[in-house]
This record gives structure tokens, C-alpha cells and sequence, in this order.
């Protein structure tokens, strides 16, 4: 029977599409890219094997003509999407208007081969609603060759780059590494922002902060004011020092600890003058719908979700017709979305917060694609979050994504900030002046329905008011108090993921759509990992990006990478060729140094030199090499080798060392005691054995060392130090006292021994089964018998009430709404809301875990979906069938036997249990 043949990429979207398109359709997914490059080379064709292009699948002689393979896993559902045309009347295909969903339906066009009777059509859409899918089928177009253009070219750069440039870090740096056209610049970013923090010199400064009285005459009498100026000269701030610690603003005052100090003393008995008052009026406006960058970013501060996470939920909101589509750099709405913007704006919260005229944004994003509209509610009626019927993450991010867009078309916030200067003289002669801000928000306007994030606790939200008294020129203040402040310059912040997306599109680098999926590769490839939502560079990036910037600088160049947007831009636009691009690229030209000479020209380069970097003073001899089991430190030794050269010395370095924590004392402290490596003690006065303290796998400890003619059963006493003790200063004694736990307290009053011992949790005590929590590793070693049994003496709660409390509370989650706590569990400590657990990684310590931290896990564990419970076994039914008329007393006699048998097992364990005692 025919029918029209409806491709879009997810069967999630094909299954909304199809109710809404009736009967006549038959819509199917292609199940994202039906062909590509072959990947390996298994999936390399044998006839272009022998090829000189083979291995890149390029043919860079011919004009860059690639050669396509439908990947083995696809290649049955080319043949059902074949056998669903044969009976078509026409095909329209609808994947994502977009470069990447443009080059998919030039694929699938490529490879159905429809008959010529069969007329095909484009079919696009930004929101999966009846009305948006039913006008898109009314109104097909071409596939734009230019945008498919535009998308090859981008892929053929990136299989250029990556399979030129990875066999160079395969040889000179550790095999297995990739290097990607925009992955190795986004590299780049974090590795840069590492070493500002490395060679970053902290400043230290002082200043006064004080709480001033204005009086009872006015309702609000204190307000704080910090120190502003001293004889004119303005006090020097953390802005005013440069990354060297050095101050690079002159004619500012620098106060120590001592002269602020002397300074509050002298203004002890000063008597302070309201010298100026300036009051101005204050207006923000509302925040331009979302974005994909934007979206990002906010998801990542509001709700805790990395950019794969936000990503994921988008395309499954998207899909079911919830929002419009998720990729785009656009800030437009249609006319339509505009009026239920409004609409909803005049219902939820009056007419006094619509402005007269709708507002109209413009795209700040170079080369924005206005076709597209922002990420908003579907529909030309907006749904609120609770009319969805969304749970979970996909509410919240939904409520985000609504309240921004309502928000957009709202009034402006409107109010004023004050900036009030008092001043005074102190007893040793200076003229100081403290200066005090406030603002207040008269009419909240757009920010009653929505206040942006900040990446930064220190930056104040939009919706944030501080209220000064009324005050006027020539008022008399007092100080209610006052005290020296003393401060100290902070290294530049490391990147998260919200701002290395931010500082990406900032500088024109990558796109939109590109975005989490970068990250997810240099996280994934080990060049970067996350400490709490920090981006941390591994040691193996700075080899990586060594290389790069000394051998194919223009390929790790910022300014390079972000022109090449405007390249494919202008083949999307039709205003350049992509040959000739790819052959400037590849080949290079008079102005350009291309790819293949590139690689072709290295010459010689040192393995050793890239993966040496110095730590601390040269003169220390202290370097750190990458190696190919990771980091480690190496430094001069004691004595000479057999061969006459200078010892060295070895040391593993931390997986969770930060770069910029490993100084001259760290690399020091690592080297004296390397893990492997053992400090000798002395002989345990009890035992003779020689007593030493190590590194382990699991941190420092203290163990006996067995002769070499012991039993093989033998087992050394050993004790992990206590926390308050570190290898540098562990003693014998220290030693002894370790090794004597567990440690036998005394017995209670019916003759059980009780005993205080260090477990996984921490310190406890035992007594039979029954254990109790020490609140010390101190009290293992103090704890008396009296002690011991005023803890017994104390009810101990049952159930699930008797679970241990959480290591740590962090506040409610983003998505749930239930607060989230660390637990320590069997496989070690994790973040719970309640509902779902998540594992911390090994970068993840307690005391830094932060909330979004937390809230990214459990967002990354629930995208993962439910834990799947394990099937219930069941017992075969005895063979009632054949015997219909005994199924009663069959039932009945295998009651029995099983009783039986329970009751001879639970009697043998007993048996067995009691000769163990």
C-alpha cells in the first residue's frame, strides 16, 4: 500500500512525528548517521586499502573526495529503510536543520537511491507540534547543497588533523593519544589557565572594615562601610597586584598588617562626617532567551548538570515536543512565541509587568544561524512546568528553559544604589575615608520570574540588595566597630565546564553544538579531569600541548581555529569553495604553511625534552617526567651509580595532585618518602622486629618486618597513621601505640571484653556484635573502661534510624528537590538524595565536594536511568501436570522435605559454629 516515507534521526522523535502525521505516514528513524568514514581499519574497504590515501579514506589528489562506509551495525536497518521506499509515493526527510542534520538526509539521499518517480523532499521543523509538522509537510524544500558542504568540510578537517597529527603523539609522547582541531585548542585553554595559576605569586594587603551607627533617628542605624582612601591616595585592592605578587598600581596606599593595625588604634576616638552622598537610578534588563551556550551554562550553575547531561535531556524534552529545537546560537522567537510569552506574563503576573511593546533580541553570536529559533517552550500556547506533567531533571530543566522565556518578555528591573563616603581624622594625623553601596529595587520587573546564576560566590545576583540609611551630606556617624582586614591575592580561577564553554564562544571557537561533546573528550582521553567541578590538566596534556605548540603552533593557535568557523560559515553561505579551502589547509599555500609539510618536516624531535618540566629552582635538580605509567618525579640521590654518574631519586606523583600544588616542598616531601620506600623506625621493645613507616595504596602506615625464615601464615602487625600524623614526623613510639590497636579497654559488668579499634569508617569500639562510633582516632588510645561503658550506657537507635550519619550535608538537589549528604557505603563514600546514589571519583574529596559537584553525579547517574534489579530466582514447580489428581498432596509432601531440610541445615551450622568456639 502506499505511502510517504518520513526519516528523522531518533526513534523518540519518529514515534511523536507519526501521531501527529496520521495515517498515509510511515515515519522511521535513521538512528543519528546512516554512513561515514570508516573508522578503523577493519572497516576499511579492501580496494582503497593499498590506496596512498587509504588510511585517511580521503583521496587528497582528487579533489578531497571521501569514501563513505556504512558502518556494519547499520547496514540492516539501510536494507529496512529501502524496503520501506519501495512502497513509497514520495520521501521527505527530516532530520535536524542543521550543517550535521543538512549532511544526514544528504546521506540517506545518497544511499536509498530512490527510483525518479519518487519525488523527495526536505522537511524541517524547530518544534515537534502538531501545527509546526503539519506546516513542514506542507512546505518542503531542496537539500542545501552548501550546507552539506559546509559539514563535510568540517569533517574531512577533523579526519585531516587528527589522523596527520596523532601518529606524532603516538611516537614522541605516549601511544593511544588523540589530537582533534578544536579538542587540542579547548586543551589548550585549560593547560594555559594551569600554568597562570603555577607561576601566580600571592599578595597579601590589608584593609579596615567597620559597622557605622547613623543614629537613631533612622530605622535602619548600622550598615557596614570598608576603608576607601587614606590622605587621598586610594587603598590598594586585589586588582591593583599583578600574577607576580608584585603591586602594578602606582600611587595607591599598601597597608601591611602592622600599619592597619596603628591605623584602627588612631581612629579610636575619631569622630566620622558624611562627606558625599550620590544616589543614581538603577535598571536591568531581562536576560535574552536561551541558547545552547547559555543553556549550558545556566544548567551547569542552577541545576548541577555537565553539558553532556543538559544535552541529553534537551534532545529527550525536544523529541516529546516540549521545547523547540536545542542547537542553535539564535536569541530570536517567532511572533508566535512571543504572545504566549506574553500572554502568560499579563496571567501569572499582571499587566504592570508588560512592557508596551514585545522585545526583540539580536544575536550577539558571530555568524548566527536566525533561521533558528532560541530554546523555548513549544507551541504558540506556553505550558507551564506543572501543566507538562515532567518529573526529575526533565521538570527542571524545562522550568529553567520556561522561566527565561517568560521572563525575556518582561519589564525592566528598576531601583537605585547609593554611594555614600564618610570620612574622618585619625589621632596620628591621617585623613581617611570609608566608602559605603547599597541598592535597593523599587520594581523587580523581570527578575520576579527569573534571576541568572553566577560563576563566582563573590559576584552578587542581579535580584541582591544591600539598604543604607538615609543619609546626607554633613551627618554625623560613629563607629561601632572597627577591625584590620588583612587579604591575599587569588591565582585566576580554573576553568568549569560552564566557563571553558563561555570562554570558547567568547572567542569564536568551535560551535554551539560542538560544545559538550569536547569537554566529554578531553575528559574522557584523560587530558582533563574534574576536582569537584574544577578542570584540571593531567601532566600527559602538558606534553600534548608542548609538542603542539612547538611543532604545529598554528594548529593550537586561538586566533587560527576560530577563523576557520568563518571558513565553513562562507562555505555554508556559498561564498567560498570547500576544495580549495581543504587544499590550503592540507597543502598549504605562498601565505601558509599547510598540514603535510607540517608533519613531513618535523625532523627530530626530543621524546625525553617534552616530557621533562623542572619543578621549584632549576638548581634543585627536581623534575617531573611523563612516563608511560604517569607522572614522577626525579631528583638527585644520594651518592654515585656503578657507572660514576649522580644518583637519582624516584617518585610517583598523585594521581589527584593538581599541577599547581606540586612546588619545591611538595616534590621534596614525595621524594623522602616515595611510596614503596620505608623509613626505619627502630625495633618494636616487645617484639625485637624492626619497626618501618611507608607509603601504601591506601596512605602512610607502620608495620613490623618479619624475618626471612617466617612462616608463610605470618601476618606483620601493622596501623595506618592517624590523621594528625604524617610520615616526616612519625617516632617509634608513635609506632608502638599504632601497632597496639586494636587495644583491649577493660570488660563490662558480665564479663565482655570491650575493644577500641580503627576501622574503614573510622575509630570505634566493640563489645561482642554490638559497635560504637568514637568521635576521635585519640580516643583509641585514651579511652578508659568508665568512658567506654558511659557509651554503652547510651541507647543505641535500630533500624534505619541506626544508620551512621552522613559525613557531610551539602544542601537540596537541583533536580529532586530532597537534600543531599555524603555517606560512606561498601564501595567507598557517595552522594545521595535519597532516591539515587552516586559514587565519588577518585578526584573528589570530601572536604572540597561542593553542591553542583554533588548534583552533577547524581545528574550524570540518573541519565544512566534506574538501577536494574537483579531477576528473582525461582524454584521449579514439581511436575504437577503429569499428576493432576496428587497435585495437592505433592504440594503438601514438599513443604515437608523442605521444612525438613531447613531444619537438619540450620542444626548442622549450629553444630559446626559451636566446635569453631
Amino acid at each position: 500500500m502506499a505511502h510517504k516515507l518520513v526519516i528523522v534521526e531518533s526513534p523518540a522523535k519518529a514515534r511523536t512525528i507519526a501521531g501527529y502525521l496520521g495515517n498515509g505516514y510511515v515515519v522511521e528513524s535513521s538512528i543519528g548517521h546512516i554512513r561515514d568514514l570508516p573508522n578503523n581499519a577493519a572497516d576499511t574497504p579492501a580496494k582503497i586499502k593499498d590506496k596512498p590515501w587509504g588510511r585517511l579514506a580521503i583521496d587528497v589528489d582528487n579533489d578531497f573526495t571521501p569514501y563513505y562506509v556504512v558502518p556494519r551495525d547499520k547496514k540492516s536497518h539501510i536494507t529496512k529503510l529501502k524496503s520501506l521506499l519501495k512502497d513509497a509515493d514520495a520521501l521527505y526527510l527530516a532530520t535536524d536543520e542543521d550543517r550535521e542534520g543538512e549532511a544526514i538526509a544528504w546521506h540517506l539521499l545518497e544511499e536509498l537511491k530512490p527510483k525518479k518517480d519518487v519525488p523527495v523532499h526536505r522537511m524541517v521543523f524547530h518544534e515537534i507540534t502538531k501545527p509546526a509538522i503539519l506546516a513542514a509537510v506542507e512546505n518542503p524544500r531542496h537539500i542545501n547543497q552548501d550546507l552539506v558542504e559546509a559539514q563535510e568540510t568540517r569533517r574531512l578537517l577533523d579526519r585531516l588533523y587528527g589522523y596527520e597529527v596523532s601518529p606524532v603523539l603516538w611516537r614522541k609522547v605516549m601511544s593511544g593519544l588523540s589530537a582533534g582541531r578544536v579538542q587540542s585548542v579547548a586543551t589548550r585553554l585549560v593547560v594555559d589557565r594551569e600554568k597562570e595559576r603555577m607561576a601566580f605569586r600571592a599578595a597579601s594587603y590589608w584593609d579596615l572594615e567597620g559597622t557605622f551607627d547613623a543614629g537613631s533617628s533612622h530605622d535602619q542605624r548600622m550598615f557596614p562601610a570598608k576603608l576607601h582612601s587614606i590622605d587621598g591616595a586610594r587603598v590598594a585592592r586585589g586588582s591593583d597586584f599583578g600574577q607576580d605578587g608584585q603591586l602594578k598600581t602606582a600611587g595607591v596606599a599598601h597597608l601591611d598588617r602592622r600599619a592597619a593595625e596603628a591605623l584602627v588604634d588612631g581612629l579610636r576616638d575619631t569622630s566620622y562626617v558624611v562627606r558625599s552622598v550620590e544616589s543614581k537610578p538603577y535598571k536591568r534588563s531581562p536576560y535574552a532567551p536561551f541558547r545552547t551556550t547559555t543553556l549550558q551554562q545556566e544548567a551547569s550553575r542552577k541545576l548541577g548538570m555537565s553539558a553532556s547531561v543538559t544535552m541529553s535531556v534537551a534532545q529527550r524534552l525536544y523529541e516529546a515536543g516540549h521545547i523547540t529545537y536545542m542547537r542553535t546560537d539564535s536569541t530570536t522567537l517567532s511572533d508566535s512565541a512571543i504572545g504566549a510569552a506574553r500572554d502568560q506574563v499579563r496571567e501569572l503576573y499582571g499587566a504592570e509587568y508588560l512592557p508596551d511593546k514585545p522585545r526583540v533580541y539580536a544575536s550577539k553570536v558571530k555568524n548566527a544561524q536566525e533561521a533558528h529559533e532560541a530554546i523555548r517552550p513549544a507551541g504558540s500556547s506556553f505550558r507551564t512546568p506543572a501543566q507538562t506533567g515532567l518529573t526529575g531533571e526533565q521538570f527542571r530543566l524545562y522550568e529553567l528553559i520556561w522561566m527565561r522565556t517568560v521572563a525575556s518578555q518582561m519589564k525592566d528591573a528598576v531601583g537605585n544604589t547609593v554611594s555614600v563616603r564618610i570620612g574622618g581624622a585619625a589621632s596620628t594625623g591621617e585623613d581617611v575615608l570609608f566608602s559605603a553601596s547599597g541598592r535597593t529595587i523599587t520594581f523587580h520587573g523581570f527578575l520576579k520570574a527569573y534571576v541568572e546564576g553566577t560563576d563566582s560566590d563573590a559576584t552578587a545576583k542581579d535580584d541582591a540588595e544591600t539598604r543604607l540609611p538615609n543619609l546626607t551630606q554633613g551627618d554625623g556617624v560613629s563607629a561601632a566597630s572597627l577591625a584590620a582586614a588583612g587579604h591575599e591575592t587569588k591565582p585566576p580561577a580554573r576553568f568549569t565546564e560552564a566557563t571553558l564553554i563561555k570562554e570558547l564562544e567568547d572567542r569564536e571557537i568551535g560551535r554551539p553544538s560542538t560544545y559538550a561533546s569536547i569537554i566529554g573528550t578531553i575528559l574522557n582521553r584523560g587530558y582533563v579531569y574534574k576536582k569537584g567541578t574544577a578542570l584540571v590538566p593531567a601532566w600527559i596534556a602538558f606534553s600534548v600541548i608542548r609538542l603542539l605548540q612547538e611543532h604545529f603552533e598554528r594548529l593550537v593557535d586561538y586566533e587560527f581555529t576560530a577563523n576557520m568557523e568563518d571558513v565553513l560559515d562562507d562555505i555554508a553561505g556559498g561564498r567560498k569553495d570547500k576544495v580549495t579551502e581543504l587544499r590550503e589547509f592540507y597543502f598549504g599555500s605562498d601565505k601558509l604553511a599547510g598540514l603535510l609539510p607540517l608533519v613531513t618536516g618535523l625532523g627530530d624531535i626530543d621524546a625525553k625534552e617534552l616530557a621533562t618540566f623542572p619543578i621549584g629552582d632549576p638548581a634543585d635538580g627536581i623534575a617531573l617526567r611523563v612516563g608511560k605509567y604517569g607522572p614522577y618525579l626525579e631528583g638527585p640521590g644520594d651518592g654515585t651509580d656503578p657507572d660514576g654518574t649522580p644518583a637519582t631519586k624516584r617518585a610517583n606523583v598523585p594521581d589527584d595532585l593538581p599541577p599547581d600544588e606540586l612546588n619545591s616542598a611538595k616534590a621534596r616531601e614525595l621524594l623522602a618518602n616515595p611510596a614503596g620506600e620505608e623509613i626505619d623506625l627502630g625495633t618494636h621493645p616487645d617484639s625485637g622486629l624492626q619497626v618501618v613507616a611507608k607509603n601504601g595504596r591506601f596512605g602512610p602506615y607502620v608495620t613490623e618486618v618479619l624475618p626471612e625464615d617466617a612462616k608463610k601464615s605470618a601476618k606483620p602487625r601493622t596501623g595506618s597513621l592517624f590523621k594528625s600524623m604524617s610520615l616526616d614526623t612519625v617516632t617509634l613510639d608513635d609506632a608502638i601505640k599504632l601497632l597496639s590497636l586494636p587495644r583491649v579497654v577493660g570488660e563490662d559488668a558480665e564479663g565482655v571484653e570491650i575493644t577500641a579499634q580503627n576501622g574503614r569508617y573510622g575509630p570505634y569500639l566493640k563489645k561482642g556484635t554490638d559497635s560504637r562510633s568514637l568521635t576521635t582516632e585519640d580516643q583509641l588510645l585514651s579511652i578508659t573502661l568508665d568512658e567506654a561503658l558511659a557509651i554503652y550506657a547510651q541507647p543505641k537507635l535500630r533500624g534505619r534510624a541506626a544508620a551512621a550519619a552522613p559525613l557531610k550535608e551539602l544542601g537540596p538537589d537541583p533536580v529532586s528537590g530532597q537534600p543531599i549528604v555524603v555517606r560512606s557505603g561498601r564501595f567507598g563514600d557517595y552522594v545521595t538524595d535519597g532516591e539515587y546514589n552516586a559514587t565519588l571519583r577518585k578526584d573528589d574529596t570530601i572536604e572540597e565536594l561542593t553542591l553542583e559537584r554533588a548534583a552533577e553525579l547524581l545528574a550524570e547517574r540518573r541519565a544512566k536511568g534506574p538501577a536494574k534489579k537483579a531477576a528473582k530466582k525461582t524454584t521449579k514447580k514439581a511436575a504437577a501436570k503429569k499428576a493432576p489428581a496428587k497435585k495437592a498432596t505433592a504440594k503438601k509432601a514438599t513443604a515437608k522435605k523442605a521444612t525438613a531440610k531447613k531444619a537438619a541445615a540450620k542444626k548442622t551450622t549450629t553444630k559446626a559454629a559451636a566446635k569453631k568456639a
